[in-house]
């Protein structure tokens, strides 16, 4: 499996406030751009797959939210997850 439980306190540890800070928005996200990078991948090679492709697209949508959310809440902290994600907008 791509996503191990090792995987995500990595991202969790790295990204939130410590590995078993799962509830934050920064971690929630990270955790969000790994899977949307992992669905991407597996949609260039199986372009028919449309159940993946409709995870993606809610993936993206639950990420975009929460990233609205930060936004509104506290600029600074999604001005640093966007920097570090190497998201866009």
């Amino acid at each position: 499996m791509y996503l191990t439980k090792e995987k995500k306190e990595e991202i969790f540890s790295k990204h939130g406030k410590g590995k078993n800070d799962t509830g934050s928005a920064e971690g929630q996200i990270a955790l969000f751009t790994h899977r949307i990078a992992h669905l991407s991948e597996h949609l260039k090679s199986n372009r028919k797959d449309f159940n993946t492709e409709r995870s993606l697209v809610r993936l993206v949508g639950k990420r975009r939210s929460l990233l609205d959310y930060l936004m509104k809440k506290d600029i600074m902290r999604y001005r640093a997850i966007v920097k570090e994600l190497g998201l866009r907008k």
